[in-house]
């Protein structure tokens, strides 16, 4: 198995498109799990462009599998996370001007900062993951300040062609290795699509995916339902790749 954790982010986006109550980010939540989603991400960002804070309350109220938190590396987020309590949370690099996350969190440089939050996920049962860029470097640092996954930002694999995604891909493959042999679970995500997270899927250290854009797109021409079981049969096929 390999887990498929949905981010609901864009259903919010569309939401607050028309300052409606609806599409509910929570309701969608509860649709992926029936339909076979591990888990439900959400990114509670500074400026709560989709994410709000109600509705990371009703999101730890009603998932019944596991809810991933999203979030910088701030004092803010940090108290946010320690009373909503999510199963885990994912330091992320974050920028107001960006459309969306770039590239990965700079762990080296930001150690000061993430380590009282690693404290803080050990004190009340959090675990922490880091949102990092595939660098056996920053694998290191994210091993040495208390983090128990790293997720791989696969946007460089996505977005590139020919031989540069190649070395971008086996970029991806080392790191991860290099991530499990320290003992770090390991996910992936950023860009990912039901064609492109094939590949991913079949690396063996690879354990778990985060799709958002991509997911939420195709369930807007198919349905939540269809749109978790095409990527349940993509994951399948990387696997039987492995």
């Amino acid at each position: 198995m390999i887990r498929l954790h949905v981010n609901v982010d864009h259903i919010a986006t569309l939401r607050n498109a028309r300052g409606t109550s609806y599409p509910d980010p929570v309701f969608a939540a509860q649709l992926c799990e029936q339909a076979g989603a591990d888990g439900i991400t959400c990114h509670l960002r500074e400026d709560r462009r989709h994410i709000r804070d109600d509705d990371v309350d009703r999101l730890r109220a009603a998932v019944a599998t596991r809810l991933n938190l999203e979030m910088a590396a701030t004092a803010e987020m940090c108290a946010i996370a320690e009373r909503v309590r999510p199963d885990v949370i994912t330091l992320v690099p974050e920028r107001r001007e960006e459309r969306t996350t770039e590239g990965g969190l700079d762990v080296i440089g930001a150690r000061a900062t993430i380590e009282p939050i690693a404290r803080m996920c050990a004190r009340v049962g959090i675990e922490l993951s880091l949102f990092i860029a595939p660098d056996p470097k920053q694998v290191d640092a994210s091993h040495a300040v208390g983090a128990g996954q790293v997720e791989l930002h696969t946007g460089e694999y996505c977005h590139l062609m020919g031989e540069p995604r190649d070395v971008e891909f086996e970029r991806l493959r080392a790191a991860a290795r290099h991530a499990t042999a320290l003992g770090l679970d390991v996910a992936a995500g950023h860009g990912l699509t039901r064609h492109n997270v094939i590949a991913v899927a079949a690396i063996r250290e690879v354990a778990e995916v985060n799709i958002g854009h991509a997911l939420i797109a195709d369930a807007a021409l198919v349905g939540l339902e269809r749109a978790v079981g095409g990527f349940r049969a993509a994951l399948e096929r990387g696997l039987r790749r492995r």
